[in-house]
């Protein structure tokens, strides 16, 4: 019996009371949530956790973090490195994307390596192989991707991302549509090129039940993948994009029926206007599902600064509702990033997500802020660093100047405000 069928039976697990405590909620709510398919935690039942992750309604905004090789630059030891930096910059989940090397044994390591959750894109693996024969990506079969599942989930992934709303009448729209960057989604476009070289519909789609049977047996949370996430801003909140929205919802209510634990991914190039229309879009239509946004990317002029151009959606969209952001790094569409960029961008992030549960009034987030604001009257700064984000950075950049009165910082120095009616104030 799964996760979600416990909780619908009115069981409250394990996994339920260890999330709620962590989130200072009451476990008969988070298990209601779970039932309802409104909240999820994803574990494979293979693998044991450090830490286990609730994502959904009523919950702090969670970040993920994108690791992985390409075809360009492939060291596993490098990938190996990045998820350990993100686990330990605060991401609550990673996702490894290799597409080069050898991707078993990278994926492999990285489970290995962290102890929150995993998640991957089964799909690249089953590409990528089909291209090294020599046969080409349009060779793969549908026996190719559903083997290739399945040994994800064996290995103990916790959430996979699985492109079924990429089908042939949502290829159509697109072409109707007239898009600038048509798709973006590596996932997606590894299953069209797919679809119009053998002219087939997207098995995925087609042979879902045969999905759901494989993340039931693992205890495996399916993201529904956004293939036509729109990648340019001009495309955003198309009719390829909603109709995909649209399929995912249906979809959703199957897995979830089947006892299997669903959340949808959503849309990374949007403007700021629409960004909140987005969250209600497809908590409506996929009927509270955990949304998932990369980003989103609210200008597509800033390379080089895409974990602050996300950072501004990623705040818009957890304000409006969204659940789980995708962290982007500064290398976003220009490299594969190093671990330090790795870091910027989970600390990008981790400042969205948190500034998207105030908006929610989550009671943990204004805890945070009032202590911070009683430690700076305090002049306290121990718990100043204690409480940041980044309290490595916070500390070497108080730390390079060094005030003419230790109590203070140099950006005011003798004339520090707070100092100054303190002092009144004693008088």
């Amino acid at each position: 019996m799964t996760l979600i069928e416990r909780a619908r039976r009115g069981e409250i697990t394990e996994e339920i009371k260890v999330v709620a405590e962590e989130e200072g909620i009451n476990p008969e709510l988070l298990r209601d949530r779970i039932a309802r398919g409104e909240a999820i935690i994803p574990k494979n039942k293979k693998r044991e956790l450090k830490r286990l992750v609730g994502i959904g309604k009523g919950l702090r905004t969670k970040i993920n973090a994108n690791v992985g090789t390409s075809s360009d630059y492939t060291d596993p030891e490098e990938e190996v490195k990045k998820a350990k930096v993100a686990e330990e910059a605060g991401a609550d989940t990673v996702m490894d994307l290799s597409t080069g090397g050898d991707l078993r044994e990278i994926r492999r390591r990285i489970i290995q390596a962290v102890g929150i959750p995993v998640g991957t894109v089964p799909v690249y693996q089953a590409a990528v192989e089909a291209a090294r024969k020599g046969r080409g990506i349009v060779s793969m079969t549908e026996d190719d991707m559903f083997r290739v599942i399945e040994e994800h989930a064996r290995d103990g992934v916790d959430f996979m991302t699985v492109h079924a709303g990429v089908t042939l009448s949502t290829l159509e729209r697109l072409k109707n549509e007239g898009r600038i960057m048509d798709v973006v989604s590596r996932g997606g476009a590894f299953l069209l090129v797919w679809m119009i070289a053998n002219e087939k519909e997207n098995p995925l789609y087609e042979k879902f039940d045969r999905l759901i049977e494989i993340a039931r047996e693992y205890e495996v949370t399916l993201s529904l993948g956004d293939g036509f996430r729109p990648g340019a801003l001009l495309d955003a909140t198309d009719r390829s994009q909603l109709q995909e929205l649209i399929l995912l919802g249906e979809l959703a209510q199957r897995a979830q029926d089947a006892g299997v634990q669903v959340m949808i991914e959503g849309p990374g190039h949007v403007p700021i206007h629409q960004i909140e229309m987005n969250i209600k879009l497809e908590k409506e239509i996929c009927h509270g599902a955990p949304f998932y946004v990369l980003g989103p990317v609210v200008t597509d002029i800033a390379p080089g600064y895409d974990h602050i151009t996300s950072a501004i959606g990623g705040a818009i969209a957890a304000a409006a509702g969204a659940d789980f952001l995708c962290y982007v790094t500064p290398s976003e569409h220009l490299s594969l990033p190093d671990a330090e960029e790795v870091r910027e961008g989970v600390i990008a992030a981790k400042i969205a997500a948190h500034a998207g549960d105030l908006a929610k009034g989550i009671p943990s987030a204004w805890e945070k802020e009032k202590e911070m604001g009683i430690a700076r009257k305090k002049l306290d700064w121990k718990k100043q660093f204690s409480l940041a984000i980044d309290p490595e950075k916070a500390k070497k950049i108080r730390e390079k100047r060094s005030p003419s009165i230790p109590e203070v910082c140099t950006m005011c120095g003798e004339y520090c405000a707070i100092r100054l009616l303190k002092e009144a104030l004693k008088k």
